[in-house]
């Protein structure tokens, strides 16, 4: 179903902001937002802004409500971790739906432009350490500092039980899906919740200059779980945006990233932990785009990009299959 929530205009987020503001610009979002780049004033100076709402006005199931995820950013803004600054949180009386507006930063967000540009070649040769940089100093933020919140929690089984329940309600079968589950349970070593995770850390949700990272982008899918889980998504295949000879989200090496991760004072990482966070990360988008070819198909929101997304299972397949047999991909 189409939302109903309006489009912003200069009026409405000049009254939020209580500033002047000289145009608002709907960007390209992902499935679940949708972004406005901002041109205001204040104090005679540009303020550039972005306004993120819900895209249908709420938050999908599983994704953390759009106050909760400002205020995780900014507490991760407030100890110092490459983030955007919230300026403001929507409330219900603005009629925007759930969301936040923040500071623009300069910088590519687009991940095959910076992993593939000549301009962004000393960025890419940097950012291995500064993305394990940010996730050391991430995951040891005090889970205290977000009990407030409605992050998700559960042990490592519980995660893997909800996944696998969520595949089954679309009553389809895949051969190699089905193994992998299997593999997953056999090797599972079931842990309570011990850090903040990011949940969606990869190329695609940085902001990126030239000379290295700008800003982590996208919390909504934050919680608390294992770190090791923000460092084998980063590896999954889907975020190497076809730079497939640089595990490490396009970019660079796994060894790289767990040494640079240990000396940044992230704990001990235990590479067989991370390959199998890498594994399950790789089914996890897998059954993500099962989730939007379904949405398509089934007439709930029929959408091309939901179903050119749905057709990529089997490139996951293809993936898992790969991981099956070298151990990596």
């Amino acid at each position: 179903m189409a939302s109903t929530v309006p489009g912003p205009t200069p009026a409405i987020v000049a009254a939020l902001i209580g500033a002047e503001v000289r145009t608002v610009e709907q960007l390209s979002g992902g499935a679940s937002s949708a972004t406005y780049s901002v041109d205001a004033i204040r104090d005679d100076a540009p303020w550039p802004l972005i306004l993120q709402c819900a895209a249908t006005g709420s938050v999908p199931p599983g994704g953390l409500p759009r106050a909760d995820q400002a205020q995780l950013q900014q507490f991760a803004f407030a100890n110092g971790l490459p983030v955007a600054e919230v300026v403001r949180v929507l409330v219900p009386e603005d009629g925007l739906g759930e969301g936040y507006v923040m500071t623009r930063l300069p910088g590519e967000a687009l991940a095959p432009r910076w992993l593939k540009l000549p301009d962004y070649a000393p960025a890419r040769a940097v950012l291995t350490r500064q993305c394990a940089d940010v996730l050391a100093r991430l995951h040891q933020l005090p889970m205290a500092g977000v009990a407030g919140l409605a992050l998700p929690t559960g042990s490592t089984a519980e995660l893997l039980d909800r996944m696998f329940a969520n595949y089954r309600r679309f009553a389809v079968s895949s051969p190699i899906f089905d193994l992998i589950f299997a593999w997953l349970k056999e090797r599972i070593v079931d842990r309570p919740a011990s850090s903040i995770v990011h949940g969606d850390f990869r190329s695609g949700n940085f902001l990126v200059a030239p000379d290295g990272l700008v800003a982590v982008l996208d919390w909504e899918l934050a919680h608390l779980g294992d770190p090791h889980e923000d460092l084998g998504w980063l590896c999954c295949n889907s975020w190497r945006f076809g730079v497939w000879d640089k595990p490490v989200g396009g970019f660079g090496e796994r060894d790289e990233l767990h040494a640079a991760y240990e000396a940044a004072g992230g704990d001990p990482v235990d590479k067989g932990r991370a390959h199998w966070w890498e594994v399950l990360g790789t089914l996890k988008w897998g059954l993500s785009c099962l989730t939007l070819g379904d949405d398509h198909v089934s007439g709930r929101l029929r959408n091309v990009e939901r179903a050119a997304i749905g057709r990529r299972v089997s490139e996951v397949e293809l993936d898992l299959m790969h991981m099956l047999k070298f151990g990596s991909v």
